[in-house]
């Protein structure tokens, strides 16, 4: 049964669309009606309302700030599988979803082989990093390289680096896959320099940092860059059986209802007309 609400005088409603405040009006009357059953006072009933309606922007705001770093919806801390079984330092990724190490500028490097969920730990700390009002962007590392790569060629490449070298959390999923060539090589090592103790970088991949050197076009180049990155960063290694199968779509409950409409459609013997 739902909870009676008290009717909200139009006068009222009218001055609160006028603050911006329109979306109180959907839990007004509730809170109302519960101030009046405990006995609140004026500022307790206030305080209450203006609560809900922080927590409504935060929520706004941080959905706004997922969607605007690409990071993939389903992807987020309350949606992994606790009973998966893969093994990492349990007690690190705590320390991480805390967000220190983007306060910190800090880096973390994800390591571990196909499918064991380094992308969607990844996402997960990119979602807790909206949460707490940072500025957050998730690419793939061949995604990324190749707009830089367009960029070159439409005189973009200088918005676009500013973009991945000064946004709060760069999340790179998927780095080192395949050797890069002499311009990709020099991004990367740019974005490496220039992130490194300004702001956060998130790298999932599945070769460990010591393996990185051989992918770039230029051995000294690389050791720079990775001995800048590597050390400035946590490394949350996860080893087990693949977490993929656990994100495979399954037929809902209710569709059994529909198969066996289905079958009873198929194996209904057919009415044949008279002649």
């Amino acid at each position: 049964m739902s909870m009676m609400t008290t009717t909200v005088a139009p006068e009222l409603a009218t001055a609160l669309r006028r603050l911006r405040l329109g979306r109180v009006l959907a839990t007004l009357g509730e809170r109302i009606l519960l101030a009046e059953k405990q006995g609140m006072r004026f500022e307790e009933l206030l305080l209450m309302i203006l609560t809900d309606e922080i927590a409504r922007r935060d929520g706004s705001a941080t959905e706004r700030r997922a969607v605007e770093a690409h990071l993939d919806p389903d992807m987020t801390i309350e949606r992994f599988d606790p009973s998966a079984k893969i093994t990492y330092d349990k007690r690190l990724f705590a320390e991480l979803t805390s967000g220190r190490f983007v306060k910190a500028r800090r880096h973390v490097v994800v390591l571990g082989p196909v499918g064991v969920g380094k992308t969607f730990l990844a996402s997960a700390l990119g979602h807790l990093a909206c949460g707490h009002g940072h500025s957050v962007l998730f690419t793939r590392a061949d995604a990324m390289l190749h707009t830089l790569k367009k960029s070159r060629f439409d005189n973009s490449r200088d918005d676009e680096m500013l973009a991945l070298t000064t946004v709060d959390l760069l999340i790179i999923d998927d780095f080192a896959l395949e050797p890069m060539s002499r311009d990709e090589s020099k991004d990367v090592y740019e974005i490496f320099v220039e992130r490194t103790g300004r702001a956060s970088t998130i790298i999932t991949s599945n070769r460990d940092t010591s393996e990185w050197i051989a992918m770039f076009d230029d051995v000294l180049r690389a050791q720079s860059a990775v001995d800048r990155f590597k050390n400035a960063a946590y490394d949350l290694v996860i080893e087990g059986e693949s977490y993929r199968s656990r994100l495979k779509p399954k037929l809902d409950e209710g569709s059994d209802v529909a198969e066996r409409a289905v079958t009873r459609e198929t194996t209904a013997p057919r009415r044949t007309r008279g002649r």
